[in-house]
């Protein structure tokens, strides 16, 4: 069964048991989407529904007389707000119909990689040749296994910060010129971050690394949609599983000035969740893409 099922409330769950909730979710779905897959074939998605943002996924391809034949299964967890508007490539995976949503956000400094949640909706698209004209941003969600909430960062920080806000948008642009090949750009992003490691190299000598780095987004281990994170908690609360009756945080993040929601079982998460600390963790980055019709 997949590893993160325990990040909606289902941590104890059987193969039996797990087993009779997709047969309910095919018998009862909440949502149920079909379109021609990449060979022609049937392809579905029907969804259950088990908290509010939350549930289970099954996607396979119907046979003859009708037949629906499970592929797989995975757990989701829809985010509520566009997390990013720049340019996404869709890939397959290579073992099933599945698909990897691919972006170069500047802002996180690495190529944002996602699991796709409407399959359905991006087959459509792609079948009418329209699909890269219509899409207005990604909603991004997290899933997590793993979890601790850190203090916020020393408040005597704040001055400092405020002036990175104001610099940001300058970064970014030099970032955006760099992709595109800009050499001034390059350089001057190549002076900035050996300035940034020689005053780092020095604070880290008398400071914890975590009071200096108040906020990070690097891939983690060989998944390429897992990361490690370092976010603010902008908002939170506390869910529950409606059939197991676990409990689990929505936690909603700003990390590296990306915006996302999270899930995770509250056994898994240590500490308790405050709006201006922040969540250290492990995630896997989930994406919906918003397609206009």
């Amino acid at each position: 069964m997949h590893k993160y099922l325990r990040a909606i409330g289902f941590s104890n769950i059987s193969k039996e048991e797990f087993q009779y909730i997709c047969t309910e979710i095919v018998n009862d779905p909440i949502d149920l989407k079909t379109a021609k897959d990449s060979e022609g074939n049937e392809f579905v998605e029907i969804s259950g529904e088990f908290g509010d943002f939350f549930g289970i996924t099954l996607r396979g391809i119907y046979r003859d007389e009708d037949t629906l034949e499970v592929e797989y299964t995975y757990p989701y967890f829809y985010g509520k707000t566009i997390s990013t508007t720049e340019h996404v490539e869709v890939e397959k995976h290579a073992e099933k119909e599945s698909y990897a949503g691919i972006c170069d956000e500047v802002r996180i400094g690495v190529t944002l990689i996602f699991y796709l949640q409407n399959v359905v909706d991006y087959l459509k698209f792609k079948n009418n040749h329209t699909y890269h004209q219509t899409s207005s941003g990604v909603i991004l969600s997290a899933l997590s296994t793993e979890g601790k909430v850190l203090f916020p960062v020393d408040k005597s920080e704040q001055k400092s910060k405020n002036m990175k806000h104001q610099e940001e948008p300058d970064r970014i642009r030099l970032l955006t010129a760099a992709r595109d090949g800009d050499e001034d750009a390059i350089e001057n992003l190549t002076l900035e971050d050996i300035d940034t490691y020689s005053l780092l190299s020095r604070r880290v000598l008398h400071e914890d690394v975590l009071t200096i780095v108040n906020t990070y987004f690097m891939p983690y281990g060989i998944e390429s949609d897992q990361y490690s994170i370092l976010g603010e908690i902008m908002d939170y609360r506390l869910l529950r599983n409606d059939y197991t009756e676990e409990r689990v945080y929505q936690i909603d993040l700003l990390c590296n000035d990306l915006s996302f929601s999270l899930c995770i079982n509250e056994k898994d998460l240590i500490g308790e969740p405050k709006v201006g600390r922040r969540f250290k963790g492990i995630i896997w980055m989930q994406g919906s893409i918003n397609y206009q019709n």
